[in-house]
């Protein structure tokens, strides 16, 4: 990429041999979350105190109601608790203003959403270029070009940088939605029901995606209700009643680039019997 290229995204960082320190990243303590809908109070969240260590891959479960998507709106600084302190990277972000809210999840937070969320009319790599454009850090149009193309070849798409969305399949969107998410170097990927709206295949692809991350020192939390889903991450945190009752490291996770070749597998061997 030249003179012009962009200072390198973690993953490829951390791809070029350097390693990742467990510290906390995160540091929920004691944290509450109480909604007030006019004469009934809803406490979803209860007094939750929980550490992340950067280079962690972690899903939260829970049912419907259980107080997950709450959480993962406090770590995303979404919203603010009501009582407890969050700390960010060492920063207690719990009584920050809007503003500064929102500079924290420019800067500190990548998000990946089950429904992509990308501009119609846009393509790839001008998604992927957007979180830039509210960067502090001021780059020149050849720098958020070089960061983003970048990005999209972490995730397998730069090939595909001048497509537009109705042109890639569910999959591809994903991966360029993540590959947007990572174009901050953020220090936390939040991914919420992100294959929600995929096939079995496609879901591992995604998947395979977020382990190559991981493997590479990404930080990562993931919102999923699909148990064979949190078995690709290192760890598993389930809610119910707005309390964190289990939490467990996975044993014997499920490997994407295996996973896809059983698949593979089961599917030639469909045809052969059809």
């Amino acid at each position: 990429m030249g003179a012009a290229a962009a200072p390198v995204a973690p993953a490829a960082e951390a791809m070029s041999g350097s390693t990742t320190p467990m510290t906390a990243v995160v540091q929920l303590e004691d944290i509450h979350k109480i909604y007030d809908s006019g004469e009934v109070q809803v406490h979803a969240v209860r007094g939750i105190s929980l550490d992340i260590n950067a280079g962690e891959f972690i899903a939260i479960m829970g049912a419907s109601g259980s107080g997950k998507s709450t959480l993962m709106n406090l770590l995303g600084c979404l919203d603010r608790p009501t009582k407890g302190h969050y700390r960010l990277g060492g920063i207690d972000v719990s009584n920050l203003n809007a503003n500064e809210l929102a500079d924290i999840r420019n800067q500190r937070l990548g998000f990946v959403f089950q429904g992509y969320n990308l501009l119609a009319r846009t393509t790839a790599l001008e998604n992927v270029e957007l979180p830039t454009l509210y960067s502090k850090r001021r780059l020149s149009t050849r720098e958020m070009e070089a960061r983003a193309l970048h990005c999209l070849d972490i995730v397998g798409l730069s090939q595909r940088a001048g497509h537009f969305p109705s042109q890639l399949s569910g999959g591809q969107q994903q991966r360029v939605a993540i590959a947007r998410a990572l174009v901050n170097e953020p220090q936390i990927l939040l991914a919420d029901e992100p294959t929600g709206n995929l096939d079995s295949k496609t879901s591992a692809e995604v998947m395979g995606v977020f382990q190559k991350l991981n493997d590479a020192g990404i930080t990562i939390v993931m919102v999923t209700h699909e148990l064979d889903i949190a078995r690709y991450c290192k760890r598993n945190l389930i809610i119910r009643d707005g309390r964190v009752v289990s939490d467990i490291q996975v044993a014997d996770r499920t490997v994407a680039e295996v996973e896809i070749k059983k698949l593979q597998e089961a599917e030639a061997a469909a045809k052969l019997t059809a």
